[in-house]
């Protein structure tokens, strides 16, 4: 999926352009599974058939699919590798805005690893373990490093010609006959 066109049907006019609308023209069994942000490029995986459909979400539920994403955030990172632990809500107020919570959030949970450094940003590899809503952009912003580019949680979005955020990596089982799958699109920043 390019950076700039939504996974699945939005809100108005505009909401009309989408991946899966797309998809169904030439597949009309084409189901969406899971999503990215609108401004997130990278891999995304539709199902093909309600049974394919509903054993791939349960496998994205279940935790057996392997996600990677690449980001350059601002700041440099001082380890090469470390965790985010905490736990996200959505923020009604300021809708599609989610945010930290200790006392009412859902649990998430993001590793990452150091690619490389450059003065003033660090470009890193990141595995969601969870798959929580914005999830990527605002644990980073949580850290003091947010993505470059991003217009909703970054402190400098005009530092990045778009989001700086790519869904690299994708592994899993088919869901029909469990041949393991594993899926890369390089990352065109």
């Amino acid at each position: 999926k390019p950076a700039g066109l939504l996974a699945v049907p939005g809100r108005g006019e505009a909401g009309l352009v989408n991946l899966a609308s797309q998809l169904q023209q030439r597949f009309a069994d084409a189901q969406i599974v899971h999503r990215l942000d609108m401004a997130t490029s990278g891999l995304i995986v539709f199902a093909r058939g309600a049974e394919a459909q509903r054993r791939l979400s349960a496998a994205f539920a279940e935790r057996r699919v392997h996600k990677r994403y690449v980001a350059v955030v601002e700041g440099e990172l001082e380890d090469d590798e470390g965790r985010i632990d905490a736990p996200l809500i959505a923020d009604w107020p300021h809708r599609p805005l989610q945010k930290v919570c200790t006392a009412t959030g859902k649990p998430s949970l993001t590793l990452w690893q150091v690619l490389a450094r450059g003065p003033g940003w660090t470009r890193l590899a990141l595995t969601p373990v969870t798959g929580r809503s914005h999830q990527l952009r605002v644990h980073l912003r949580q850290i003091g490093h947010p993505i470059r580019g991003d217009g909703l949680y970054g402190a400098l979005p005009e530092r990045g010609p778009r989001l700086l955020l790519h869904a690299e990596h994708l592994a899993f089982q088919h869901p029909l006959d469990h041949v393991d799958l594993a899926f890369t699109s390089p990352c065109p920043f």
